[in-house]
C-alpha cells in the first residue's frame, strides 16, 4: 500500500506527473541536507501518485529471481492485454494464494499446481517473449511482490474471465475483463 512520504522527491518518468501534497502555510520546513537514511528507510517512504507510476519506476533485472519469473509470466499470459489495475489483481490473487499455503508455497508452485491456469503445459510455462508487454509484466510483478500498491482484489482467491460466466465463491471485484472471487 502505498505511504506518505515528505522526506524524498520521487522522481518519475517525464510522462507521468508528480503530484505531491500540498503543505499547510504554518508547516515547519526540515533540514534534510544532513539527514541519513537508510535504504529500507528510503523504500518504506516511497509513495507513488498512481499505479503506472509505480509500474514505471520499476528496473527489470536480467538476473530477476524465479518467483519474479513466474508471476510475471502468469501476468504476461493471463491479463497483458488488461489494464494495469487487472494485471496488478491478477498477480495479487497468487500472492493470496502462496500466503494461504493452500494451493503452494510459492508464485512458480501455485503457477503449476494442475489445472489452475490454462497456459501451463505440463507443469511448464511457455517461455515468453521480450517485448514490451513482457516488461509491463516484469514491473507489475515487482510491484505486487513489494507491495508497493493496494489491489482492488486484495483479498482474492480466484479469478476468471468475464465470459466464463460466475464463479463460486464472494465476488470481490471487476477489472476489465476478470472478474475477482474470495
Amino acid at each position: 500500500m502505498p505511504a506518505a512520504s515528505t522526506a524524498i522527491q520521487l522522481a518519475l518518468p517525464a510522462q507521468v506527473p508528480a503530484i505531491a501534497p500540498a503543505a499547510p502555510a504554518t508547516a515547519p520546513v526540515a533540514d534534510t541536507t544532513t539527514a541519513t537514511v537508510t535504504p529500507a528507510q528510503v523504500e518504506e517512504q516511497i509513495a507513488y501518485p498512481t499505479l503506472a507510476a509505480a509500474v514505471a519506476d520499476q528496473s527489470i533485472r536480467s538476473d530477476a529471481g524465479e518467483d519474479l519469473r513466474c508471476l510475471a509470466g502468469a501476468i504476461y499470459f493471463e491479463a497483458r492485454g488488461e489494464p494495469l489495475s487487472g494485471q496488478l489483481a491478477v498477480a495479487e490473487v497468487i500472492l493470496n494464494r502462496t500466503r494461504s499455503h493452500r494451493f503452494g508455497g510459492s508464485a512458480c508452485e501455485v503457477i503449476t499446481q494442475k489445472g489452475q491456469f490454462s497456459f501451463v503445459r505440463g507443469g511448464r510455462m511457455p517461455a515468453a517473449p521480450s517485448n514490451d508487454d513482457w516488461r509491463t509484466a516484469m514491473a507489475v510483478a515487482k510491484v505486487a511482490l513489494k507491495d508497493a500498491w493496494e489491489s482492488d482484489a486484495a483479498n482474492a482467491l480466484y479469478f476468471n474471465h468475464r465470459r466464463a460466466g460466475h464463479a463460486n465463491g464472494v465476488r470481490v471485484a471487476s477489472i476489465g475483463n476478470h472478474v475477482f472471487y474470495r
